[in-house]
């Protein structure tokens, strides 16, 4: 395998473990909130908080990594995706910002008690950041941006009136509350919670239908904006099969109250044969056609120590995050409302 290949991999399984971990914060926020509106606060509100106590600050590390190192990889994605995406990149940063701050005032903050306007915002932000950075996705198939007179340009009116940069927002946000429920789901049972389960199992099947509406729907409107790109995905097939088996069985066993652990874990074997798929199908460009692996690849010596240094990061930030997962929400005491043990 080369260099390229070697790295635009780790860089999308970084990116593969920011759509998981933080799908599942960005939903909880919203469900958060949306739990206090429709009157179940006291079923899923405790459950939802003792998932994001531990966990909300170590969520951004997987999105750095892959911000950092695609540039370091791929120069030339600087020049143009760094000038396109100025405005929703900007977006983002000030909602990460604003979530970061709710997230200090809910856990320092002297008053507990929750301010229906921050949880609002709070809520808002979990729909709005992955809605922003979808748009990466879209672009990236090409015909947005432009370069004229050596400026890059992102067409505001092709993005906007374009029906597949709505079919990758629209699948972002449904994915994002699937995949939350999902967890939580498993997070409830396992909490020994029923009312909170049944809460959130509802949340999780009904959350499963537009899921899967919506990657079908973004998956033909692939082949309207890049007939080549959705020929390449026809020719992995499999992998998307694979996805839609993992997708049906996840359901049933939800529908069924059955294994839920094994439902998560189908849950992100679903979505990483889809991703997986869906790179693989994308290669060797990064934007069609002005990026390519190959072409804008940085040199042997800076590629070598990239590699050497995100692989290190990987094992290092995994094993990291299964020890917080044990240590915190996975313990059998903190699990059910009380401190984890210590010693």
């Amino acid at each position: 395998m080369s260099y390229e290949l070697v790295g635009i991999t780790v860089l999308w399984t970084f990116l593969f473990g920011y759509l998981i971990v933080a799908s599942v914060d960005f939903g909880a926020g919203f469900f958060s909130y949306y739990s206090v509106i429709t009157g179940h606060e006291n079923k899923v509100h405790s459950i939802i908080q003792r998932y994001l106590s531990p966990v909300w600050e170590v969520t951004n590390v997987f999105l750095i990594f892959f911000v950092v190192g695609l540039v370091g990889f791929f120069p030339d994605s600087a020049y143009y995706y760094g000038t396109a995406l100025l405005i929703p990149g900007s977006l983002v940063t000030v909602l990460l910002a604003l979530r970061g701050a709710y997230y200090a005032y809910n856990t320092y903050g002297s008053s507990k008690e929750d301010n229906k306007i921050y949880m609002a915002i709070y809520g808002a932000t979990g729909l709005l950041i992955p809605a922003a950075l979808s748009t990466i996705l879209a672009i990236s198939e090409g015909g947005i941006i432009t370069e004229v007179n050596n400026k890059v340009h992102l067409n505001w009116g092709s993005f906007f009136s374009n029906p597949y940069t709505w079919s990758v927002i629209i699948l972002a946000l449904v994915s994002v509350l699937y995949i939350s429920a999902m967890f939580l789901t498993y997070y409830a049972d396992k909490a020994g919670d029923r009312a909170a389960f049944e809460v959130l199992r509802g949340y999780a099947l009904w959350w499963s239908g537009p899921t899967i509406l919506a990657c079908v729907f973004a998956f033909f409107q692939i082949n309207r904006q890049n007939p080549e790109h959705f020929s390449n995905m026809l020719g992995i097939a499999w992998v998307f099969i694979l996805s839609l088996i993992c997708y049906l069985v996840a359901v049933y066993l939800v529908w069924k109250r059955r294994n839920l652990g094994w439902t998560f874990i189908l849950v992100m074997l679903q979505f990483g044969f889809a991703w997986y798929g869906y790179g693989h199908s994308h290669l060797p460009y990064i934007l069609y056609k002005q990026v390519s692996i190959h072409e804008s690849f940085t040199n042997e010596t800076m590629a070598v120590a990239l590699i050497t240094v995100f692989i290190a990061g990987l094992f290092v930030l995994i094993p990291s995050l299964i020890i917080l997962l044990r240590l915190f929400l996975f313990d059998a005491k903190y699990v059910r409302g009380s401190s984890p043990k210590k010693g």
